[in-house]
């Protein structure tokens, strides 16, 4: 950075309020001008004290690329600009949290607090309750740092104003007062808030998907407890009709009690007593079966699947207002940066230099060469500076992976002998050609065809078992196959272009599982045949999943399959957090009763009967962690799950109906909306293509940009063109420019962009009559602030 670059001053306006910039929170406007003015003579500059003054200056830039910087990280991130740190004594703080191994710290941290259910009673493995019970107050210790640097760049007011904050330290304090009560007595007691432990790992930094999901689910209740409420209305008024037409009936004990009837019929709702609940009746009266018939064509035909339609509309409404909020506030957060970014001698434009200082606390580990390349993809007028339209696209810019891009394959670039640029060259020739693609599509087909016929005939060979599986010569032809088909198109395509393709990712590694499996077992003998590599073969029908590229259609179900895979696992340790919530509940209210053979002379006898005959359902119990996850995927599962509700029952109170019966509700709910996801997705892609009149089969975005021979000399070290092997300043004597290659992957946001492109035009709009409210109201204020000052002078 020169001098002038230096002495070209940040330009502050009242964009920000009364929050200043952190430059400015130590230093008033007045120095910052004086400082401008007696930068405004370079000769004066010189004589006096010159370092000093750029110096200041330096620190000023510093300063605005730091917070810009932090700035773009909350829009990315979704943070709201409230936790923004506003001085400079905040700033160390804010900076020492959000370090990638705070992040890993805090994470660990929260999965060790869940983790300790595991050794607390009722345990699956015992400890001595000093061990982890010092591991909990450590990790609440750990916890409570976490929030007292939060506090320190929050300040108090932020701090208390902000929810999620206030819900995880009352909780930290009082988990914190149960950890010293346990080390103290050294006996553990009822401790239910342990299932409020997962509200740390929600909080934690890399959970910011699974706080998504879980606001969605929040913002999706009020319609569904709507849609709920109504199916217990319909559920109440079938019981009390059913006790009226059935309690009559000495051998119907599904109906003898509204409290019977009611639960039944809930019961039935998951179709888990069907047909067991109507036959009583049905054998007194064949017409009985009319009002069965007709509560499940209501109640589960009718009213579950409004209800996901109930479920569906509302998040597709929820994902737009939510894409629409993201976007607005990315573009806020990029306009905030900007203004950082300006100086007074080019207050509408961002330079090059200022860019580059950005990326240097934003991309730390970007190179000049990728950032200067990024500041010529988004500087679309290519005038060399960026104005506020074209900085909005600085996060795309900035997600930017570059690439030299040659006249031709990666042969042509590289200087080989001539056999060996022969041999590359027709082998690109061949895996590019469509015929090889075809002869690759006809052998996975033989070869599942063939895997299917070695199945069958092991299957049916009663003196054979699966461990007996042998590696036979036509095994050894299709992994032989599939080596020669990775190594050819690694040759002809190069290593970068193989590697950055999903699928030849996937055929790479079922083809070295394949050679492992094959080679593992081959050289298996005596008491470990049985034992390793068998399950390693076992994986070649993966290899199948390939044959679905052939079909639009195929494509379309596999691309939302793995477009949707990262949201699933968020809504995947949604679903956990729940069971863990529900488990640690389950484990205080129902550990160790007595199951086995607690139904005697019940119809539940034979399922609770401790015998090797029986269904031993007194294994599904809450004894301790991992028992009670069993239990509840089991009646997640639904079939059969009155049975381990009725047991429990049967041992405890009525009451109990409550857990279960409110357990399913929570888990319907996350299915249905996890449903509403799968056709969200889906449907949106189809609806995409429609609009938009394209495939996304490809997942990659790319840009290309051009450098000339000044823009390479300055912004390309030396040491790069040498460890590239491709002499480029070859090129640029013949072409006098080179050609870069961006890739990046697409993503949801934009497709969302192109896709509501006629709603993002209306949401502008609103904000910038919005914003304009905004000022005009705050000009009134000002003004009215100004009279009441002038008549208390009066």
């Amino acid at each position: 950075m020169s001098v002038d670059d230096d002495l070209d001053l940040p330009f502050y306006d009242d964009y920000f309020g009364p929050n200043k910039p952190l430059a400015l929170s130590d230093i008033d406007t007045a120095s910052i001008n004086s400082l401008d003015s007696a930068g405004s003579d370079n000769n004066l500059i010189r004589q006096r004290n010159a370092p000093s003054r750029v110096d200041q200056a330096r620190r000023l830039w510093k300063f605005n690329y730091q917070e810009a910087s932090i700035y773009l990280q909350e829009g990315g991130n979704n943070d709201k600009f409230d936790t923004h740190p506003h001085s400079h004594k905040a700033l160390p703080a804010y900076l020492l949290v959000h370090q990638t191994w705070f992040y890993v710290m805090d994470l660990a941290v929260s999965l060790l607090l869940l983790g300790l259910a595991v050794f607390e009673p009722p345990a699956f493995y015992t400890v001595n309750i000093a061990i982890h019970g010092s591991l909990e107050l450590f990790a609440l210790v750990l916890l409570g740092v976490e929030l007292g640097l939060k506090m320190r760049w929050l300040g108090p007011k932020a701090f208390a104003t902000h929810k999620r904050t206030m819900i995880k330290s009352v909780t930290l304090v009082v988990m914190f007062a149960e950890a010293i009560i346990v080390l103290i007595r050294q006996k553990s007691h009822i401790r239910v808030t342990r299932a409020l432990r997962p509200i740390f790992l929600i909080d934690s930094h890399y959970c910011g998907g699974v706080r998504r999901t879980l606001r969605q689910i929040l913002q999706s209740l009020p319609p569904i407890v709507d849609m709920l409420v109504l199916l217990l209305f319909f559920m109440l008024i079938f019981a009390i009709l059913g006790f009226y037409f059935f309690s009559q009936n000495p051998d119907d004990p599904y109906f003898q009690t509204l409290e019977d009837s009611f639960i039944n019929l809930f019961v039935l709702l998951t179709t888990a007593n069907y047909p067991d609940v109507m036959m009583p009746a049905y054998k007194q009266s064949r017409w009985s079966s009319m009002f069965f018939i007709l509560y499940l064509s209501l109640v589960l035909y009718f009213l579950m699947n409004l209800l996901l339609a109930v479920v569906y509309d509302t998040f597709l409404g929820i994902e737009k207002s939510k894409f629409c909020k993201l976007f607005l506030h990315k573009r806020e957060a990029a306009e905030r940066a900007f203004r950082l970014l300006v100086s007074r001698r080019n207050p509408s434009f961002v330079s090059w230099t200022h860019f580059h200082g950005l990326m240097t606390h934003y991309r730390p580990n970007k190179s000049e060469r990728d950032v200067y390349l990024a500041f010529k993809a988004i500087n679309t007028s290519g005038d060399g500076k960026l104005s506020l339209e074209e900085f909005y696209r600085v996060y795309e810019g900035a997600r930017f992976s570059w690439k030299h891009e040659s006249a031709g394959a990666w042969f042509e670039t590289w200087k080989l002998p001539t056999p060996l640029f022969i041999v590359a060259k027709g082998t690109y020739r061949l895996v590019t050609h469509k015929f090889f693609e075809y002869f690759i599509y006809l052998i996975i087909s033989i070869n599942g065809c063939w895997i299917l016929a070695d199945t069958i005939i092991i299957s049916n060979d009663k003196n054979k078992t699966v461990a007996d599986v042998e590696i036979t010569w036509n095994a050894i032809l299709f992994v032989t196959i599939y080596v020669v088909e990775a190594l050819l198109k690694i040759i002809g395509l190069g290593a970068w272009t193989y590697f950055h393709s999903g699928w030849n990712v996937f055929d790479f590694l079922v083809t070295v599982a394949g050679i492992v499996g094959t080679l593992g077992q081959n050289f298996e003998t005596g008491e470990d045949q049985d034992l390793t590599f068998h399950y390693i073969l076992v994986l070649r029908p993966l290899r199948l999943l390939r044959l679905f590229k052939v079909k639009k259609r195929y494509r379309d179900v596999l691309g939302t399959f793995f477009a949707l895979l990262p949201r699933m696992v968020s809504v995947a340790v949604a679903l956990l957090i729940f069971y863990f919530f529900f488990s640690i509940i389950g484990m205080e209210a129902f550990n160790g009763l007595p199951l086995a053979d607690c139904c005697n002379g019940s119809s539940l006898a034979d399922y609770y009967r401790n015998a090797s005959n029986s269904p031993q359902f007194y294994l599904n119990n809450f004894d301790d962690i991992l028992r009670s996850g069993v239990t509840l995927f089991e009646l997640t599962v639904v079939n059969n799950w009155y049975i381990i509700m009725n047991g429990h029952v049967a041992v405890t109170t009525k009451w109990t109906y409550l857990y279960f019966m409110l357990f399913y509700i929570v888990t319907m709910v996350v299915l249905t909306i996890i449903v509403a996801f799968i056709l969200e997705a889906f449907l949106f892609r189809i609806q995409w293509e429609r609009k938009m009149d394209e495939s996304i089969d490809d997942d990659r975005i790319e840009v290309a940009v051009s450098i000339s021979r000044d823009e390479f000399e300055t912004h390309f070290p030396q040491p790069w063109i040498q460890q590239d092997t491709i002499t480029l300043a070859d090129s640029l004597q013949t072409t006098y420019t080179v050609c870069f290659r961006g890739v990046r992957m697409r993503t949801r946001d934009d497709l969302s962009t192109q896709m509501y492109r006629d709603e993002v035009k209306d949401w502008l709009r609103e904000e910038a009559e919005r914003q304009e409210m905004e000022l005009r109201r705050s000009d009134l204020e000002v003004e009215s602030e100004n009279r009441e000052g002038r008549s208390n002078t009066v």
